[in-house]
């Protein structure tokens, strides 16, 4: 059975999704198995979990692109495993001007010098980031990232002596567990 998993990161993006789900159709997915989800890669995918608890033996995981499945190299690693665990397979449909499919060997090996030429390419990446981190250290021009919670340090005590909730001070000043208990210390 082919299984649709069509995304985009915003819910204003109604074309794109509408898009995906036109060209997985197109393949031959039926309408009822494309599953449709309107959230960033780094955040919650309650669809994408379905589907991968869905998918079995023999199944095809069909994604229009790359970046609408995984969020990074790592992800598409943890991916693939699973879809291949399960006996089932992904196909991408657009890959330049052409089609990837991992029941192939073909397929597996195309994904698999994808997979190593863009972890390469991440490595060289963050090399080069380290390298202009400690130039810039270097120089004197870099003082590192602001830290945004300790900022909200005299908030998070007046509400904490107010006898607010840990939970409801989180939520309201949108900081981390880690973050309301950095703020105490200060």
């Amino acid at each position: 059975m082919l299984i649709g998993l069509s995304r985009t990161s915003t819910t204003d993006q109604q074309a794109g999704l509408e898009g995906q789900v036109t060209e997985l159709t197109a393949y031959g997915v039926k309408p009822a198995n494309i599953y449709t989800e309107q959230a960033s890669a780094v955040g919650a995918r309650p669809q994408l979990d379905l589907v991968m608890k869905t998918l079995r033996k023999d199944d095809k995981l069909v994604v229009t692109k790359l970046d609408r499945l995984a969020r990074n190299v790592v992800h598409l690693g943890q991916l693939v495993e699973q879809i291949e665990s399960k006996g089932a397979g992904l196909v991408i449909l657009s890959m330049g001007n052409q089609q990837l499919d991992t029941t192939t060997a073909t397929g597996k090996l195309l994904l698999n010098m994808m997979v190593s030429v863009a972890q390469f390419e991440r490595e060289m990446m963050l090399e080069r980031q380290r390298v202009g981190v400690q130039r810039a250290k270097e120089q004197g021009l870099y003082k590192g990232r602001v830290p945004t919670a300790i900022k909200q340090a005299d908030k998070v005590k007046a509400l904490v002596e107010a006898g607010v909730q840990r939970a409801v001070v989180m939520a309201q000043l949108s900081i981390s567990k880690a973050s309301y208990y950095r703020c105490l210390k200060v």
